[in-house]
């Protein structure tokens, strides 16, 4: 599953968050996904900044009021979804969230990387019976088992991104050794989420087998906002979107190197055979240096057998850049 993250990137404009709908359905992708905040459910005037970015939101409080759709909006956003054959999905960060995220009907729940001990969130999403993608950013072995085993009692589906919690996150903190290791421990569909603001980390984790794909876009990454630096364009996204899908192809069609039967025709055209680089005398003897290979294979001895003409005398006159067969050597 290909999943495109918009987060904050609307910066509060709901005709954005449709204009982000609209251009990711071309690209390829499975779902769109944003963030339902609403601020007094999850937040207070406590709350710090992770970064310092607003220039009109004067405490994360305002910023999160000002990220916030009424859920007749979010009605309108699944709708319009709906109507372009992507999936919607959006993170809650409260209980009210997830109600609201019920009654427009989303289909999973993505759980973002600092809500995974939130267990009392976590059992009203996993009581809905709905898959649950779980972010592992902020988490440690220790915290990812008791997660884990809590929501598992419930029996919803459940899967596993890698994720780093830096943005944008460098090559050293990508960890897609993780990949491998949650798999081995957790025997659950694994992904990986993305903030590295280009598309190799996502194309990189599918080559290790990853199963789901996050990542952060913008339309432009010139544009304001905390995820900018993190996130692709639409434009990167098509292309991205193409290499995962390229590369799920050939991991599910691996080759066998033992059947090289389709490729017999061209291996007379493009394999070669001995031939003089000098016009020869009978009773001269073969040199390295007078040999040469050339194509097609079968008109001369296989080039591969050249050490076993080398100090031959040749019984017959030969000239430059004939083949050389066995039955022009003295036996």
């Amino acid at each position: 599953m290909i999943i495109a993250e918009i987060a904050q990137a609307h910066d509060g404009s709901l005709g954005n968050a449709y204009a982000y709908i609209e251009a990711l359905a071309a690209t390829g992708v499975d779902a769109i996904k944003f963030q339902t905040h609403i601020a007094e459910a999850e937040s207070s005037i406590h709350e710090p900044f992770r970064v310092k970015f607003s220039k009109q939101d004067a405490t994360r409080f305002e910023y999160w009021k000002r990220m916030e759709f009424t859920l007749d909006q979010w009605k309108g956003l699944k709708a319009h979804a709906d109507s372009h054959g992507i999936e919607l999905i959006s993170s809650p960060f409260s209980n009210l969230a997830v109600d609201w995220l019920e009654e427009i009907g989303v289909k999973r729940y993505k759980i973002g990387s600092g809500e995974v001990s939130n267990w009392l969130m976590l059992e009203k999403i996993a009581k809905t019976g709905k898959p649950i993608i779980l972010s592992s950013g902020m988490s440690s072995w220790e915290e990812l088992d008791q997660t884990i085993e809590f929501l598992k009692k419930y029996g919803n589906s459940l899967s596993i991104l890698q994720c780093t919690t830096a943005y944008p996150t460098a090559p050293e903190q990508w960890g897609l050794n993780v990949i491998q290791e949650l798999k081995d421990r957790y025997q659950l569909p694994i992904g990986f989420s993305d903030h590295s603001g280009d598309i190799f980390a996502c194309i990189s984790a599918a080559s290790l087998g990853a199963e789901i794909f996050e990542f952060h876009v913008v339309f432009d990454k010139r544009q304001f906002g905390p995820d900018t630096p993190a996130s692709i364009t639409i434009d990167q996204t098509e292309q991205m979107v193409k290499g995962i899908k390229a590369i799920q192809k050939a991991l599910k069609n691996p080759i066998d190197k033992t059947q090289i039967k389709p490729f017999q025709d061209l291996k007379k055209i493009f394999e070669k055979s001995l031939a003089v680089n000098r016009a020869m005398k009978k009773g001269d003897i073969i040199q390295p240096e007078f040999l040469e290979s050339k194509k097609p294979k079968g008109f001369g001895i296989d080039a591969k057998d050249y050490a076993d003409v080398i100090g031959k005398k040749l019984n017959k006159d030969l000239s430059q850049w004939g083949f050389l067969n066995w039955e022009d050597l003295e036996s």
